[in-house]
């Protein structure tokens, strides 16, 4: 929230997340940031197919966009995203929403 007061709407993705790593790492939280989620098909590795913006205390995969509305594409990213890596829950923030609450999701799989 206070990334998205502070910068506003119009900023790009990238912007967002090197606020969000330093948020994160100043109230210490454990994170890896850009982490490779590998495809397996068949005998086939793609070690790099994805990559997921952070995973917060191997707990919570969080994505970060910066798009005019979340589409169900977006949703289905993460959900992908969840699965390859095993995780979850997920977050995915549209910094581009003019309020961060109307552009916040959260999804948990059963």
């Amino acid at each position: 929230m206070r990334i998205h007061t502070a910068i506003g709407p119009g900023a790009l993705e990238s912007a967002y997340s090197e606020c969000l790593a330093h948020e994160l790492a100043k109230v210490g939280l454990a994170f890896r940031r850009e982490v490779p989620l590998p495809l397996k098909y068949e005998a086939v590795t793609l070690p790099r197919a994805y990559v997921a913006d952070f995973i917060v205390n191997n707990a919570v995969l969080v994505e970060v966009k910066t798009v005019e509305a979340i589409l169900p594409v977006h949703t289905a990213q993460l959900v992908t995203y969840l699965k390859l890596a095993g995780i979850k829950k997920g977050l995915l923030f549209n910094f581009k929403a003019r309020r961060l609450k109307d552009g916040l999701r959260s999804v948990v799989l059963g």
